[in-house]
């Protein structure tokens, strides 16, 4: 069974800082792009930041600067830390795994996995 398991999120005064963590299985993490989204309250879910099996990261404009993904392979887990938080962060973040479903054979079925969501909420 697939299983993305969020940490992290929590209450911070703006100008703080937050690190999300996203631990996945083995198999999954191994061959997938994975990324965090957020959603607010009323708002679509957008995408954060995204950061390719082979290493490549894209960022939202607003979060630029401030945000950054990365990926620990021996622990199969993905990061967001954040930094400088705006009153604007503040929305579920969610982790996302995305990819070819089986990557060793000629297959273009792919995978589209979530996690159940962390809160960020960040004061003025």
């Amino acid at each position: 069974q697939v299983q993305l398991v969020e940490s992290g999120g929590g209450l911070v005064q703006a100008g703080g800082s937050l690190r999300l963590s996203c631990t996945t299985s083995r198999s999954i993490f191994s061959t997938a792009a994975m990324g965090w989204y957020r959603q607010a309250p009323g708002k679509q879910r957008e995408l954060v930041a995204h950061y390719t099996s082979g290493g490549s990261t894209n960022y939202a404009d607003s979060v630029k600067g401030r945000f950054t993904i990365s990926r620990d392979y021996a622990k199969n887990t993905v990061y967001l830390q954040m930094n400088s938080l705006k009153p604007e962060d503040t929305a579920v973040y969610y982790c996302n795994a995305e990819g070819l479903l089986y990557p060793s054979v000629e297959s273009q079925l792919r995978f589209d996995y979530w996690g159940q969501g962390t809160q960020v909420t960040v004061s003025s």
